[in-house]
């Protein structure tokens, strides 16, 4: 081969190589947020006052990426984190979201808390086309694509579990006197409205009595005492953990021993029934999609031992039957997919798009059987639970896998 021929392909190939590096640059897309080595993804969580007891998702979050990013990050790039304390004060969430998006300039929004708070910047996120996903609330109305296409939940809908509960009811209960406690915001009315939609409407004289509390309350002993009083032998606990707490507490103090339904959001052994009391907390059910921490049928599963061995190795000040790590632990891992499968195309939109098509994923520590589904037109990622009742010191599993896919 003579010399020049030898350049010529040299030449050819440094040209050709160059194309296909101009090519796969191209083909790099990314929004405010990203980079060629970093995602910034912001989040708020009440770290303070009465709802502080969430604070420990927040922080196992955080754990979870601290461990993406020591295994080499996603597609190569390392998550930038900020989390901030909003209290739980809607207002307070708006002045922090706007930080984020507008000088953060975070990627997306991912697992902010509450139902108020999400209420509060929904319109406002979907406004500037940030992604506002897998939202710490079960409320249903973060399942609606077609006027809020940038907003979607991640466990079940309180309204499917709470007519759940009444339809557990109606099947075991014939003469069923309904006492309900729910907390004056949308996620109880929405799911007062599952109860009563799950009871029927010839079933609907069966709620005795129902009452609400505020968040800011001190505490809902009133409230327990007048359900008593109300002859109520089914109670229906839709409160948040420090409330929930109080409530099982104060039920037992005065001697009532309802048939006892706790909402998911309060089934946490370490920061609700502990509190409460063991010993008045035995025989209440609630609907699971999680394994329980506290379940020693799990010890030997391969996600809930690497679940504990993340747990000690980057959450190590966490309690590890506290489920509020096990269920960051899990909503995280979801993210983590979604993200994964962005690839090189960082792009809100494409982060919407991947997010809309999972189809039967299995993500650590669903409880067996439970798959995360969405489409363009069903943003309800968990639509199935599992229902269990308190014994001991752990939860125990009943009955059959009830899924809903139908919303």
């Amino acid at each position: 081969m003579t010399i020049t021929r030898r350049i010529f392909l040299a030449i050819s190939g440094a040209v050709a190589a160059n194309a296909l590096g101009s090519n796969a640059r191209a083909q790099k897309r990314y929004d405010s947020g990203v980079s060629d080595t970093e995602i910034k993804i912001g989040h708020t969580n009440p770290y303070s006052g009465n709802l502080s007891a969430y604070g420990a998702i927040g922080k196992a979050i955080q754990a979870y990426w601290d461990m993406v990013n020591a295994e080499g990050g996603i597609n190569g790039r390392q998550v930038t984190f900020i989390s901030y304390d909003d209290g739980y004060s809607p207002a307070k969430t708006v002045e922090l979201v706007r930080k984020l998006v507008e000088e953060d300039q975070v990627f997306l929004i991912f697992q902010l808390l509450g139902t108020p708070t999400n209420t509060a910047v929904q319109k406002y996120l979907n406004l500037r086309k940030v992604p506002q996903l897998f939202v710490a609330t079960g409320a249903s109305k973060w399942g609606d694509p077609e006027h809020y296409p940038w907003t979607m939940g991640w466990q079940p809908d309180y309204n499917t579990e709470a007519g759940i509960y009444a339809k557990h009811i109606l099947a075991t209960i014939p003469d069923a006197r309904i006492g309900v406690l729910w907390q004056n915001d949308d996620s109880g009315k929405d799911y007062v409205a599952g109860l009563m939609k799950g009871l029927g409407q010839d079933n609907e004289k069966k709620v005795v009595m129902s009452v609400s509390y505020e968040a800011t309350d001190p505490t809902v002993d009133s409230q327990i005492i007048q359900l008593k009083n109300s002859g109520a032998n089914v109670f229906f606990n839709d409160a948040a953990p420090k409330f929930a707490a109080q409530a099982i507490r104060k039920a037992a103090d005065i001697g009532w021993h309802p048939a006892h339904y706790l909402a998911n959001v309060s089934a946490s052994v370490n920061s609700v029934l502990r509190p409460a009391g063991l010993d008045a907390s035995q025989g209440i059910m609630t609907a699971a999609y999680l394994k329980d921490p506290t379940d020693s049928q799990w010890e030997t599963s391969p996600d809930f031992v690497a679940w504990k061995e993340w747990m000690k190795k980057y959450n190590p000040n966490g309690n590890m039957s506290d489920s509020f790590n096990v269920y960051a632990y899990a909503v995280s891992a979801t993210m983590h997919e979604v993200l994964q499968r962005c690839g090189d195309d960082m792009t809100r939109a494409n982060v919407m798009r991947q997010a809309a098509s999972l189809r039967d994923l299995v993500v650590p520590l669903l409880l067996p059987g439970i798959k995360i589904n969405t489409s363009p037109t069903d943003f309800y990622p968990i639509q199935s639970v599992r229902l269990q009742r308190f014994k001991g010191e752990t939860w125990e599993l009943f009955g059959d896998v009830i899924a809903n896919e139908s919303q």
